[in-house]
């Protein structure tokens, strides 16, 4: 059994080039903190005026922390030239799946969490950080596969000793 499950993470990540899972680990980081705070603060922020006001934070805040991670995944992690809206564009296909998701699995994971805790004013807070956990890995192998493809050889950056050719 053990065997099995070390042989298919070894092959699930050989197609991961050196280091490109450590940083991705560091913008990822990056990015839950980011895009968590922003959650938070735009939930608490529009309480007072809008009903169930964390769907509303969660799409502002998303907006926002899409271009974050879009930069810091271009320039960090797949190194990528060029082609800025081609690949912005990409990972709003990426991230808007997993916004959807999001969006329709918060009011469950919400009530579910009121219930588990007996306290509503927190549910919409753990509910997130719980469904973002999802979200990470699903916007890694989205953009690994979709967005900085490592075919589209015009964005790719060229790590060859003599160039690109």
């Amino acid at each position: 059994m053990m065997v099995n499950l070390r042989s298919s993470l070894s092959s699930l990540i050989s197609h991961i080039p050196p280091g490109q899972f450590g940083r991705y680990l560091i913008v990822g980081v990056w990015n839950t903190a980011f895009g968590y705070s922003t959650f938070a603060l735009f939930t608490a922020a529009l309480d007072r005026y809008i009903p169930f006001s964390y769907l509303a934070a969660s799409l502002l805040s998303s907006v926002l922390n899409i271009t974050i991670a879009f930069l810091g995944y271009k320039w960090f992690v797949f190194k990528t030239k060029g082609n800025y809206l081609k690949e912005w564009s990409r990972c709003l296909v990426v991230y808007s799946g997993a916004i959807l998701l999001g969006l329709a699995l918060l009011p469950p994971s919400v009530f579910v969490v009121t219930y588990l805790t007996e306290d509503p004013r927190i549910a919409p807070y753990i509910a997130g950080a719980l469904l973002m956990g999802f979200q990470v890995i699903l916007s890694f192998l989205g953009h690994k596969t979709f967005s900085f493809r490592d075919g589209d050889a015009a964005t790719v950056e060229c790590n060859k000793p003599r160039g690109c050719q």
